[in-house]
C-alpha cells in the first residue's frame, strides 16, 4: 500500500528524516517529489517508532522541507529480468544506459536475494579456461568457484577483467556461457574502456554490463553487485547457462558502505569500516556456486585494490575467509613489464584440484604446475642470492634455475592482452620450459608423465 507524507523533518546530504510514518520498514523504497516535479528515488534506512531516515538515490539538491511530498512504496528495490539483457549496458540500478530500448522483463525480482544455502550446493570442479596461462595453469578457475584479484593503485586489473570477459569459456559445445559484469565506482575513462572493449571484440553479445560511475550516489554503489547478482541467478538457475561475474571494484564498494554506516552515526569498526564489513561482503560472494539439480552456475571473480598494497587490510582480509584462493597482481613483475603481473607464488586457488586432471584438463596438469611452481622459487632463490653474493657465486645448476625463472615471466606468465591460449598451448609451454631443466630435477613428475610429455620434442604425437 503506498503512503504518502510530506512531513521532512530536516535534510542531511543524501539522508531525509521523514516523522509521522506509519509501517516503514527496512530497505522499502521511497520516492521524493520536488516542487519543480522532479522525481528522486530512495530507500528506508532505518526506523525509529513513527521516523524514517531515507537515503536518496540522486542526491537531496532541490529538495525543501516545505514542499516536497514523500511516497512509501511498500516494496524493496526489484529489477526486471530477461534474457535480452545479454548485450546491453545499464546504470549500477539496472536502467539502459546504452540508448535501446527499456526491458521487457520475464520475471520482477528483489536484488536482496539470499546466499545459496550449503545443503542446496553442489561441489565446484568443472573447469573455467579464461585462456590466461597464470591462471589456467597455475591458478584454475573452477565452475561454482570464488576466486578474487587482489589488486593494487595502478596495476591493470582493469585490462586483466576485460581479457577474461573477451576469452573465458567453459569447454564443452553444448554449454551455453554468459558474463555479468558489475562494474562500482569506476571513473568515465574506464566505464568506456570497458564498453569500447567488449564492443570491438564482439564479447557484449554474450555480456550483461552494469556501470556505477564514481560521481553516482553511494548508494546506488551498494545496490550494483546485488544487482548484477540477481541478473546472473536468474540466467544461472532459470535459463541454464554458466554465468561469470565480475565485480570491480570491492574496494569503491566497502567505501561505500562506510559512507553510508557514517551517515547514520554507527560505531565504526576496523579502518572506520562498519562491524558488518563480513557479513555484507559474505551476503554478496556466497551467491555464487552451483545448485544440486540446477543445470547452470555461478562462478565470482570480486577485483579489489588493497590501499597501500596491504593485504592484511580489512577489505582483501575478509575477501580472503569467505572466497577459495586469490590471484594477486605483483607490482614488481609489472615494472619488469611482465603482463599479467600475476604472482604464482602468492596467488592460490583452493579448488583447482577439483577442476583438473583426466577429462576436465588433462592427465599431466596437476605434476606439471606442481614442477614448475618448485622451479620457479628454486630460480628466484637463486636470483636473490645473485644480488647478495654476485653471480659468480652461483652454481652451474643454480644459473639453469635462474635462467628457467626469467623463462617462465617473460614466456609462461606474460602475455598479450590478445593472446589466447587454450589449456593444451598452456601445458605444452610448461613443458617446454621444463625441458631447460635436467631430468633429474623433475622430483614432482611421475615417470609415465615424464616419458610422454618431457622425454617427446614438441612434434611427438601426445
Amino acid at each position: 500500500m503506498i503512503k504518502e507524507y510530506s512531513s521532512i523533518l530536516n535534510v542531511s546530504g543524501p539522508l531525509l528524516l521523514i516523522e509521522g510514518v506509519e509501517g516503514a520498514k527496512y530497505e522499502e523504497l521511497v520516492e521524493i517529489y520536488t516542487r519543480a516535479g522532479e522525481k528522486k528515488r530512495g530507500r528506508v534506512l532505518e526506523v525509529d517508532k513513527d521516523k524514517a531516515l531515507v537515503q536518496i538515490f540522486e542526491g537531496s539538491t532541490g529538495i525543501d522541507v516545505q514542499d516536497c511530498r514523500v511516497r512509501f512504496l511498500g516494496r524493496t528495490l526489484h529489477i526486471g529480468v530477461s534474457s535480452d539483457m545479454l548485450g546491453r549496458i545499464f546504470d549500477g540500478l539496472g536502467r539502459p544506459k546504452d540508448g535501446g530500448p527499456e526491458i521487457i522483463p520475464e520475471a520482477m525480482l528483489d536484488i536482496n536475494g539470499a546466499p545459496i544455502n550449503p545443503t542446496a550446493r553442489n561441489y565446484p570442479n568443472e573447469f573455467i579456461q579464461t585462456g590466461i596461462s597464470s591462471i589456467d595453469g597455475i591458478n584454475t578457475l573452477v565452475r561454482g568457484q570464488k576466486l578474487p584479484i587482489f589488486s593494487g593503485s595502478g596495476l591493470p586489473h582493469n585490462r586483466v577483467a576485460a581479457q577474461i570477459v573477451r576469452q573465458s569459456k567453459v569447454l564443452g559445445a553444448k554449454e551455453e556461457f554468459a558474463v555479468v559484469f558489475g562494474a562500482m565506482g569506476i571513473t568515465f575513462e574506464e566505464a568506456n574502456f570497458f564498453i569500447q572493449d567488449f564492443t570491438k571484440s564482439g564479447a557484449l553479445e554474450r555480456v550483461v554490463l552494469f556501470l556505477n560511475l564514481a560521481d553516482d550516489p553511494a548508494i546506488e554503489r551498494v545496490s550494483t553487485p546485488r544487482v548484477a547478482f540477481t541478473v546472473a541467478e536468474y540466467l544461472a538457475f532459470e535459463k541454464g547457462l554458466h554465468i561469470l561475474v565480475i565485480l570491480s571494484d570491492m574496494t569503491n564498494y566497502a567505501e561505500a558502505l562506510r559512507e553510508i554506516a557514517a551517515a547514520r552515526k554507527e560505531i565504526p569498526g576496523r579502518r572506520g569500516y562498519p562491524g558488518y564489513l563480513y557479513t555484507d561482503l559474505a551476503s554478496v560472494y556466497e551467491r555464487s556456486g552451483r545448485i544440486k539439480g540446477k543445470e547452470g552456475s555461478i562462478t565470482l571473480i570480486p577485483i579489489l585494490t588493497m590501499p597501500e598494497d596491504d593485504k592484511t587490510h580489512p577489505i582483501p582480509d575478509l575477501t580472503g575467509y569467505i572466497t577459495e584462493g586469490q590471484v594477486i597482481l605483483s607490482r614488481s613483475l609489472y615494472r619488469k613489464k611482465v603482463t599479467p603481473p600475476i604472482d604464482v607464488q602468492q596467488s592460490l586457488s583452493r579448488l583447482k584440484d577439483k577442476g583438473i586432471g583426466k577429462g576436465k584438463t588433462r592427465e599431466d596438469h596437476a605434476d606439471l604446475f606442481n614442477q614448475l611452481i618448485a622451479c620457479y622459487a628454486r630460480g628466484k632463490e637463486a636470483a636473490e642470492l645473485s644480488v647478495i653474493l654476485g653471480e659468480a657465486s652461483l652454481s652451474d645448476l643454480d644459473r639453469i634455475f635462474l635462467k628457467f625463472s626469467n623463462q617462465f615471466e617473460e614466456r609462461y606468465i606474460s602475455q598479450g592482452e590478445k593472446e589466447n591460449r587454450t589449456i593444451e598451448q598452456t601445458l605444452d609451454l610448461g613443458w617446454e620450459l621444463l625441458r631447460m631443466v635436467p631430468r633429474a630435477e623433475m622430483k614432482r613428475v611421475r615417470d609415465e608423465y615424464l616419458q610422454k610429455y618431457y622425454d617427446h620434442t614438441d612434434d611427438t604425437e601426445k
